[in-house]
């Protein structure tokens, strides 16, 4: 069973959906980092394991998420609960890495209609992306939040960053520790209707990821 960690604050809307379409044989986490419209009630009612995460920030949801994770079956995976990502591409991201031709496999991001991936947020993402290149020469096109990766190999990167900035460390530290990361498609997809992403569904969120990947990239 491939564990799916779910960092959540605030999905009800979309959580009925996207649990119903998880594969056989990957299992949800969800981790609800603060929400208040009664995400966590949903995700159980769904089936979905659910833990609390008091210390607010998607690095601290995915930490928590990924130390819950089993490691018995040795390959967590971690997608965004908002319905913008399909579970059926889980088996496509795990693949590389359970086969040992990869350490880590994330999404990169193809808008499936206008007005998806808003501007600000593409620009955004599209020079830190470039940033990472130049520096780690990563074949990475996406700071994407959909990946696939061997748990006990994430937990040993140590990573620090509780906030949006952590994506982009597990990439620096991916680089530095040698990993062959690979890229591959997903659809991204129009989020489940009363649901708005943290980062791109505002230009304050993308400038507040930016803020918190850019004091990663300093480091």
């Amino acid at each position: 069973m491939t564990d799916v960690v779910l960092p959540c604050r605030n999905e009800a809307p979309a959580l009925p959906a996207l649990l119903a379409r998880m594969p056989v044989g990957y299992r949800p986490i969800v981790v609800d980092n603060g929400s208040t419209d009664g995400s966590a009630a949903v995700a159980r009612a769904h089936g979905a394991e659910v833990i609390t995460v008091a210390e607010p920030g998607y690095g601290a949801a995915v930490h928590a998420g990924v130390l819950a994770a089993d490691p018995d079956d040795g390959v967590v995976c971690v997608m965004d609960a908002d319905g913008s990502f399909d579970p059926a591409r889980l088996p496509a991201l795990a693949g590389p890495v359970r086969a040992g031709d990869a350490e880590l496999a994330t999404g990169r991001r193809r808008p499936a209609a206008r007005g998806v991936w808003p501007l600000h947020a593409r620009a955004g993402n599209a020079i830190l992306a470039r940033r990472l290149r130049r520096t780690t020469g990563l074949p990475v096109h996406d700071i994407g939040p959909i990946r696939a990766v061997r748990r006990d190999d994430l937990v040993a990167l140590d990573l620090r960053d509780r906030r949006f900035g952590y994506p982009l460390e597990l990439l620096i530290a991916a680089g530095r520790a040698g990993w062959r990361v690979t890229e591959i498609d997903v659809e991204y997809l129009p989020r489940a209707a009363g649901t708005r992403s943290k980062v791109t569904g505002s230009v304050l969120g993308t400038a507040r990821a930016i803020r918190d990947m850019s004091r990663v990239l300093a480091r």
